[in-house]
C-alpha cells in the first residue's frame, strides 16, 4: 500500500482550526522577535473569523516574545484581546502545542 500525500489549500486548514476551536500561533512577516497566539473567532452560523485573503480575526490574542530584545525577554506575554490581522502580514499559522 502506497502512502499518497494530498495537497490541502491553506484556507481549508484555517477552517479546520476554526471548527476545532484550536488555539493557533501566527508567525508575522518580517518580525522574528514575536508571534501572536489566539483562537480564530467564531461569531455565529455563516460568519467566520477569516476571509479569502487570509485576513484573520483572533480572539483572546496575546503577543508572545520568542527572542530577547532591549525591552522584552523570550517568553514574555502581552494580552491584546480581539484583533484583526491582515493576511499579508501572516507567514505561518500552526496549532499551539500544549506544555
Amino acid at each position: 500500500m502506497s502512502s499518497k500525500r494530498v495537497m490541502v489549500q491553506p484556507i481549508n486548514v484555517i477552517f479546520k482550526h476554526l471548527q476545532a476551536g484550536t488555539r493557533v500561533q501566527i508567525w508575522l512577516f518580517d518580525n522574528v522577535e514575536q508571534r501572536l497566539e489566539g483562537k480564530i473567532l467564531t461569531a455565529g452560523e455563516g460568519v467566520f473569523g477569516f476571509d479569502e485573503f487570509m485576513n484573520v480575526v483572533l480572539d483572546s490574542a496575546e503577543e508572545v516574545w520568542v527572542k530577547d530584545t532591549k525591552t522584552k525577554t523570550a517568553g514574555d506575554r502581552n494580552k491584546l484581546g480581539r484583533l484583526l490581522l491582515k493576511g499579508e502580514n501572516i507567514t505561518l499559522i500552526q496549532p499551539v502545542l500544549s506544555a
